[in-house]
């Protein structure tokens, strides 16, 4: 398979992988690398569960439903709100 100039495979017609080049900020950077840690996952997996993990958020939000964070120790339950 043929590579770019940074060494990495070109995709063909028949791979439905797509790369981004991400700038983090620092912050996002740091908390990138702290759930590495708590994971043990890669951050490609880590940044494809967060987009999937937006996207059913946002769905869920655009369908006028709450999102409720419950502690499962005390049952105290916590609206949150994205801004």
């Amino acid at each position: 398979m043929p590579t770019s100039p940074g060494g990495i495979p070109d995709q063909d017609d028949s791979d439905q992988t797509e790369r981004f080049i991400v700038a983090l900020i620092p912050q996002a950077a740091q908390d990138l690398r702290r759930l590495q840690e708590w994971t043990g996952l890669s951050r490609t997996d880590i940044m494809n569960r967060a987009i999937s993990l937006y996207r059913f958020i946002e769905g869920q939000l655009r369908e006028r439903r709450d999102l409720i964070i419950r502690d499962q120790s005390t049952g105290e339950a916590h609206l949150v709100r994205l801004t």
